[in-house]
């Protein structure tokens, strides 16, 4: 235990690594805000969850499509210029949103304003990742960089919903959608001025092929699995609010989710503090592969909320390992003129996994039953484990590939 503690110690003591996180965690508060409060807005406004879902599913499909555009215009200018074009535009067109909604406009200049602010949605994430690849050399140090970075995404999944769940409760929707666009134009102000952008190397002019980093075929493999593996994912963010209903307490849903959250940042810790001898490419797969037993057991504990709670719990603790490896696999995989387009593409094929799970979650609950649901995520993730383990090894500390199409 005292090496688990001396090594993060070590790791946040090399320069600027503590303030790097600090940042990471308030410039990103937003991803656990914005989809939240604008579908409660919307939902109240627009008097329809069918119409407010909608909107929301508008917005992330347009981030999903323009996110690989950002990553490509990053890698050939620099971050500084998409950033004050993103933090400028996103804010308004989401402001476009509250404005068009209380005027009583129609839907279609709503979907219009939300398509626009998914499309300006500020790459502070996709930049962050590309920084870690850029601050750090060995895939060891990585590791525990991107374990880190996991861990923080889930606080902001956590702190951002109960931060707008307070706001929503004491003051309206209105006040709590406000609040997310402030938070937006804030986290882009602490992103810019942060020693963040220091750490961010552009690669010398090179010939680019036109799919990019998409002509590595190991990116491919390894962003199949991972559309699969955030499927599951999307059927869990489906099969907790499923369960809840099936016993009638609509709450447990919430907290199902905080659950399966905690086990993710208490598992995104331990993995980072471990010093492990295996090549990424079997840590990935074997986290993938560890995650699918504690989703068939929910199957068996159905009928008892209090293991079903714990189940997900250790459900959750794979999730950020899993994560955390795959980014490192990405910063590895992709030629350097492609780092922050890889990860762009990387966040679609995320973006576009928990989307297919949700559709898919729905149609197997009110088809199948619950049960179902977990059933089909413990197959896919086996399923996805298997496909990665034909990840060919690298050598330990490979260089990313720095060139050729």
């Amino acid at each position: 235990m005292q090496h688990f503690f001396r090594r993060y110690l070590e790791f946040l003591r090399q320069p600027d690594v503590a303030t790097l996180m600090g940042v990471a965690l308030f410039a990103r508060m937003p991803i656990g805000m914005v989809g939240f409060a604008m579908l409660m807005f919307l939902r109240e406004h627009l008097g329809s969850f069918t119409l407010a879902g909608s909107a929301s599913g508008i917005f992330f499909l347009s981030m999903a499509i323009a996110a690989p555009v950002q990553g490509r215009l990053i890698d050939r200018i620099g971050p500084r210029l998409p950033l004050i074009v993103t933090g400028i535009v996103q804010p308004l067109a989401l402001a476009s949103v509250i404005a068009v909604a209380l005027a009583g406009f129609s839907f279609a200049y709503v979907a219009l304003a939300t398509a626009v602010a998914g499309a300006f949605a500020q790459p502070i994430t996709v930049i962050t990742r590309t920084i870690w690849r850029h601050r750090f050399e060995r895939d060891d140090d990585r590791r525990t960089a991107f374990s880190l970075d996991a861990v923080l995404i889930e606080l902001n999944f956590t702190v951002g919903p109960a931060l707008t769940a307070a706001i929503l409760a004491a003051f309206g929707s209105t006040a709590a959608f406000g609040l997310a666009i402030a938070v937006v134009i804030a986290s882009s102000l602490i992103f810019q001025f942060s020693p963040a952008l220091r750490y961010f190397r552009r690669e010398p002019p090179a010939e680019r092929h036109l799919l990019g980093p998409l002509t590595e075929p190991r990116l491919w493999l390894l962003f199949v699995t991972t559309f699969g593996l955030t499927t599951s994912f999307g059927l869990l963010e489906v099969g907790y609010p499923g369960y809840g209903t099936l016993l009638a307490m609509p709450a447990l849903a919430g907290v199902l989710l905080a659950v399966n959250a905690l086990g993710s940042a208490t598992g995104g810790a331990i993995f980072g503090g471990l010093h492990l001898t295996w090549p990424m490419e079997r840590q990935y797969a074997v986290a993938v592969g560890l995650m699918a037993l504690p989703l068939f057991l929910h199957v068996l504990v159905a009928d008892h909320p209090v293991l079903f709670g714990v189940v997900a719990f250790i459900a959750g603790m794979m999730i950020a390992p899993s994560i955390a490896s795959q980014s490192v696999l990405v910063s590895r995989l992709a030629p350097a003129k492609y780092a922050t387009e890889a990860f762009t593409w990387s966040s679609t094929f995320i973006v576009c996994g928990l989307g297919a799970g949700m559709a898919l979650g729905g149609v197997l609950i009110e088809t199948y039953g619950i049960r179902t649901a977990f059933a089909c995520a413990g197959a896919i993730v086996l399923a996805m484990s298997l496909l990665a383990f034909l990840l060919p090894v690298a050598a330990s500390g490979q260089p990313a590939p720095r060139g050729a199409d």
